[in-house]
């Protein structure tokens, strides 16, 4: 009887399948496809065959195309967008987990107005990254509120004769993006912390354990599935990091640079607007990124088998 009535629960799944196919599964198998055609051209679909030369040029194996623009911002993937991926992911991620969980734990012990303190941490959650970056660019500009408070005279903005350094952007940027990571995940870890049983602390308290004590052998271990969640969704929106770089600087690089603020994700959008015709190396760069973001996410899961307790 059971088996008879499978199909209505395949028809209810039927429409999430469908798009889950269309929007999801396909473009990732064209985008493997796309990344190994030589000449590939996005309006026709024509190409010149398989080829391994995307990956080589993209990683600086092999030479670029002389028949072909876009050199330079091609070149940029290895020179800046990798690296710029990895700073930035490995640099904002620990420390948005790590202020979260302090804040967390802050305002979990918090009994007065405790709901109104959550909501005023998590409203950035849901402003737009793209104004977000704008108000930081006013923050941080030449004459903004940051150099009058702290009595700086520091460019830290592209501003129209892109005087800034590398440093000071990126500092700017890692300032906006931990700032905006935090409110998720403070919100997550304070779901996690009322949801521990209480009698570990009472336990903790009849014994007189100190605080610093209990929130290493207590709090962090029980909130470990929390953290590895956190965790892996937020190595994987670090390494998609564009959105915040367009909305800062509505730029590539600081000037004479011209593209060493690149993202590996940035890179991509800029190649699909080329009008397609470096789509195969957008597509080439898409893939490395997958595998970079898999090969963190299988790393996490292997660790936390033994650092997670559930």
């Amino acid at each position: 009887m059971e088996s008879k009535n499978n199909y209505k629960g395949w028809l209810y799944l039927m429409p999430a399948i469908i798009l889950i196919v269309v929007f999801t599964l396909y473009p990732i198998i064209n985008t493997f496809y796309i990344s190994f055609l030589k000449d590939y051209t996005y309006a026709t679909g024509a190409n010149t065959g398989f080829t391994f030369d995307n990956y080589g040029v993209i990683l600086g194996l092999s030479d670029f195309p002389s028949n072909m623009t876009g050199k330079g911002q091609v070149e940029a993937f290895l020179k800046y967008a990798l690296p710029n991926t990895l700073l930035i992911t490995f640099i904002t991620v620990p420390i948005s987990i790590i202020l979260s969980l302090i804040i967390a734990v802050s305002l979990n012990s918090i009994k007065v107005l405790q709901k109104f303190f959550q909501t005023i941490f998590f409203t950035p959650y849901v402003t737009n990254i793209i104004a977000i970056g704008m108000v930081f660019g006013v923050l941080f500009a030449q004459n903004g509120l940051i150099n009058e408070i702290f009595d700086l005279d520091i460019s830290w903005m592209p501003g129209a004769g892109g005087q800034t350094t590398y440093l000071n952007a990126m500092i700017v940027l890692c300032i906006e993006l931990v700032w905006y990571e935090m409110p998720f995940k403070i919100l997550v870890f304070i779901g996690g912390l009322q949801n521990i049983d209480k009698q570990y602390y009472e336990a903790a308290r009849i014994d007189s354990t100190p605080a610093i004590k209990k929130f290493s052998k207590i709090t962090v271990p029980l909130l470990s599935p929390q953290i590895l969640y956190i965790s892996i969704t937020s190595f994987i929106d670090g390494f998609k990091e564009y959105q915040a770089i367009a909305g800062l600087f509505n730029a590539r690089g600081t000037s004479p640079l011209e593209y060493n603020l690149y993202t590996a994700v940035y890179f991509i959008y800029d190649q699909i607007q080329t009008g397609g015709r470096n789509i195969n190396y957008a597509c080439a760069a898409a893939v490395i990124l997958f595998l970079i973001i898999l090969l963190f996410t299988g790393l996490q899961f292997i660790i936390s088998k033994k650092r997670v307790i559930y």
